[in-house]
Order: structure tokens, then sequence, then C-alpha cells
């Protein structure tokens, strides 16, 4: 493992962190996307079908039952636990534009044509969009609480930490995959404009608020 990987999972589990400390502290889902969650919940889930199968490290399997159990403890705080805190009139995007497309791609284009391999590149993709709700109900309401933008922060850093991971890795070990490239660069893409908002905003005090 190198430097690159294991600062972008740190970045991960922190944001998830700081997902959960900001729903239960505050005993409200106010302002986190439920269909986000959901849509990271699948992500991992068909992820990590290997976890009993295919044992590579106990830090690698640690990883994948905390990101499972973390994914399932947000859905439960979202949609039981603080269910009348969830705004859901603002939480409305359309996730099956999501899914459908990401199912049709993973079928056509994968590294081999065998079901968990499938479902393993349908997580990819999936995860690259997945935040998009999220994004999505945030120019609904125009603005974002600061924990919540720690948050967003935190969880694009992971992915852009990943690309360093694979252009170390493609260096250093002459390996890539492609799939994952290109996925994670999509889904760093999808940050960019959250970044510099979080940049010259958030960091300077500020609450994060959309241009008008």
């Amino acid at each position: 493992m190198n430097i690159f990987r294991l600062a972008g999972d740190i970045s991960h589990l922190l944001a998830i962190i700081i997902l959960l400390l900001k729903i239960w502290t505050s005993r409200s889902c106010a302002g986190i996307s439920g269909k986000s969650q959901l849509m990271f919940a699948i992500t991992y889930t068909t992820r990590y079908l290997d976890l009993f199968t295919n044992f590579i490290s106990f830090y690698n399997s640690s990883m994948k039952v905390i990101f499972l159990a973390a994914s399932y403890a947000t859905l439960y705080l979202i949609y039981l636990r603080f269910k009348a805190t969830y705004d859901h009139n603002h939480d409305t995007f359309r996730v099956e534009f999501l899914l459908i497309p990401t199912v049709i791609l993973s079928l056509l284009i994968n590294h081999d044509f065998s079901p968990l391999e499938i479902l393993w590149t349908f997580s990819i993709y999936l995860e690259s969009v997945a935040i998009l709700p999220q994004l999505f109900m945030v120019s609904k309401t125009g603005e974002a609480e600061s924990i919540t933008s720690h948050y967003l922060f935190a969880l694009g850093s992971y992915r852009a930490l990943y690309i360093f991971n694979w252009v170390y890795r493609y260096y250093a070990e002459g390996f890539y995959d492609l799939i994952a490239i290109v996925a994670g660069v999509v889904q760093t893409v999808l940050y960019c404009d959250f970044f510099y908002l979080y940049v010259t905003k958030v960091l300077q005090g500020k609450k994060l608020q959309l241009p008008a």
C-alpha cells in the first residue's frame, strides 16, 4: 500500500465519521441526501460481496466491514431513527437516471463477464455518480451547513487522492485499471465546483451558499 491509498482511505473514513457524528449529535439528518446514502450502500454491498471469499489482508477486510456497517447505519439514522428530520422535499433527484445507465454500462464494459466482476464494475460506475443527489439537494436549497461541507470535502478528497494512487501504481508497479481510473476522474470532476466554494467560503469561516 502506498501513502496516497492510505491517505485516501483515511479521508474516506473521516467523511463517514463526520457524517455519522453530524446526524447523531444534532439528532437531525437535515441537509443530508438519503438517496445519495442509499446509492453508497448499494455501491459497497455490490463491491464487497467477496468479503468472505477473497481475503487480501486484515486491513482490507476491516475497511470493507467498516464501510458496509457505516453505510447501513447511516440509512437507519436517516430513514428510521431521525426520519422526522429528513428533508425529502428537497431530496428529489431521480436515482433511476443513475441506476439504469450504470447497470447497462457494467454489462457492456467490464473486465470479465462473470457475476462478481459485473457487480464490482457496477459498484465502480455507481460510486462515481452517487454523490449527485447530495449535490442536487445542495443546489436546490442554495446552501449547506459547515459540517455537511466538511463531509463533502473529505469525500471528494478521498477520490482525488485515489487518482494519485493510480498514477503512483502505474509508475511503481506498472498496474492500471482503466475502468476505475475513468470512473474516479468523473467522480472527482463532479466535486470541482464544490471544492472551489469550500476553499473560498467555508475555510474562511463563511457559510457555503451557492451564487444566485
